[in-house]
């Protein structure tokens, strides 16, 4: 174990042993059964009261990282993104994890917006209500009045919350080095990578101008849609455990009674939401991560309302193509090139087998490629696929695997509104334009320029590279470096080879010759030469064999 992992265990010993505490008591429920006596049962509690027996794993652990507070409700909303590491049914119970942590003191709010904007609260705020509208596992909101008289909210941190997310960040660190050192079946799973991800993810989190910037660009890719409504920030107000924004008037879309209250036609609200979503990511290629119904709200005025910000994606132009890839090998059936793409983009063990990663494919795409559109259950269908890759140990780039939970997530958030919703509908049209633009004139002209201008790079370089070569080979400094596995090995082999060929061969002419001293016409040396030979060289066989390498 490195030192560094000792170090970080030592200097977070409390918070170590807490964590250790936690995880132990969710997991003896396992060990009790319902045919337990009731004293038993309720031995393990919540830190609530509630009993923890006979709770699914997936529950259970939904149950504990909310115990364990801010970082691990987080990692698991990450995971929740990630079904092809943990699989749908733990993704989807850990996507309900949602913080209940009190709001900090009056005084420490003021405190926190004061050292934060750097003025009295006064002197900031026609009003600011320091009790808290709510509270969730980063920060709080309370209600504000501009001095212009515009009602805002402002999003505060907690106090110390930095430090302790840290403390945790380090032991996780600490934790995922050792398993991907010392348990091969974790390893396949890249503990380190997954936490090195989360933990740029939840520090991104940390400094709410980065939430700010993403309202920001919301706001201008949809500034020709007059019926989207992205709360506008204001900056000056506004720093890294700060954040003001416009406060929006109206409700959640889970309310759906109030909707047939307020006479809006569900079928037409959910079909532009979800088109809003598909523009996201088939248009600007920056998406906002968690529609779940509590960030979409129906508005006053009747527009589509976006909340929370804080967790976003992006598609790069490879990652695009490579989705486009697989659209059009799905389209096509055909299960070799999407395997190929798979296994292209993605993370895949040595020992995975192709030819049955191939056939789960050609059985998946026979299930759900030959589905009417109308029919299609995305949701089900990408599943399946994420199904198909964690039985094979595959991992996903984390952008498209965010993309494939936000998608599953559109999907059940539609419904909620119209039951006969079919995400892969709409999706549809945004697919045609995806392999259109795939082929479009103007994508070959820029691939037809890119590869002129690597070209002509790389023929302005070549003569002076090409001089460069010729004038080290006259004089005497050109080396050629030859980097191979096991190369002692090998380079001792050799030796060994060609010094007991050389000595059988050596023995055979002095043989040949007769040379003295002989003993009944043999020749002593030649004779001795070419047995020294034959031993060598038997020895190096079975050395080879012994290795298994011959």
């Amino acid at each position: 174990m490195k030192l560094s992992t000792l170090t970080q265990f030592s200097s977070n010993a409390h918070r170590f042993r807490e964590i250790v505490a936690v995880f132990t008591k969710y997991g003896l429920a396992n060990w009790i059964k319902e045919k337990d006596p009731e004293f038993i049962k309720g031995l393990l509690k919540t830190s609530k009261g509630e009993r923890i027996a006979g709770l699914s794993p997936e529950v259970r652990l939904r149950m504990a990282l909310t115990e364990l507070g801010t970082t691990f409700i987080k990692l698991g909303q990450i995971l929740s993104t990630r079904a092809d590491l943990i699989g749908p049914s733990m993704a989807e119970e850990l996507a309900k994890l949602q913080a209940d942590v009190p709001p900090d003191d009056e005084e420490v709010v003021r405190q926190t917006v004061e050292s934060e904007l750097g003025k009295p609260l006064e002197a900031l705020f026609a009003e600011f209500d320091l009790k808290a509208m709510g509270s969730a596992s980063i920060g709080q909101v309370h209600r504000a009045r501009l001095r212009s008289g515009q009602t805002v909210v402002v999003k505060v941190q907690h106090a110390g919350i930095e430090p302790k997310v840290t403390s945790d960040l380090e032991i996780l660190k600490a934790v995922a080095e050792l398993a991907e050192r010392y348990d091969p079946d974790l390893r396949l799973y890249q503990p380190r990578a997954t936490v090195a991800e989360f933990s740029r993810t939840l520090l991104h989190e940390l400094d709410f101008r980065r939430e700010l910037r993403s309202m920001d660009q919301f706001r201008q890719n949809f500034a020709d849609d007059d019926w989207i409504h992205i709360p506008e920030a204001f900056p000056e107000l506004s720093s890294q455990r700060v954040l003001t924004m416009e406060m929006l008037v109206g409700f959640s879309i889970a309310k759906t009674e109030r909707l047939t209250e307020e006479g809006i036609d569900k079928q037409e609200f959910v079909h532009r939401g979800a088109n809003m979503y598909l523009d996201m990511v088939f248009r600007d290629r920056f998406f906002h991560a968690d529609p779940h119904p509590g960030n979409i709200w129906a508005l006053s005025d009747g527009k589509l309302g976006l909340l929370d910000c804080g967790m976003t994606g992006r598609l790069d132009n490879d990652m695009r193509e490579d989705l486009e890839g697989m659209l059009l090998a799905a389209v096509d059936n055909d299960p070799d090139r999407l395997t190929d793409h798979v296994m292209r983009i993605a993370t895949v063990p040595q020992s995975v087998d192709r030819n049955a990663l191939r056939r789960d494919i050609d059985d998946f795409l026979a299930e759900y490629v030959n589905v009417s559109v109308a029919d299609l259950d995305l949701s089900t269908a990408l599943n399946s696929l994420t199904g198909i890759l964690r039985e094979h140990h595959i991992l996903l780039p984390s952008g498209i695997s965010l993309l494939i939970r936000v998608l599953v997530m559109l999907e059940g958030t539609s419904r909620l509104l119209d039951r006969n919703f079919s995400l892969a509908e709409l999706i549809k049209p945004y697919a045609v334009k995806s392999i259109q633009r795939r082929y479009s004139p103007e994508k070959l002209l820029r691939q037809a320029k890119n590869t002129y201008r690597d070209w002509d790079r790389l023929m302005k370089m070549l003569p002076g590279e090409l001089f460069d070569i010729l004038m080290r080979i006259r004089e005497g400094r050109f080396d050629v470096s030859i980097e191979h596995r096991r190369i002692e090995k090998v380079v001792k082999w050799l030796v060994h080879g060609i010094l007991s060929g050389a000595l059988f061969m050596g023995g055979s002419m002095v043989l040949s010759r007769e040379i003295p001293p002989l003993i009944g016409g043999v020749s002593v040396i030649g004779a001795g030469t070419s047995l020294l030979g034959l031993i060598l060289g038997y020895r190096l066989v079975r050395a080879m064999k012994k290795s298994g390498d011959l």
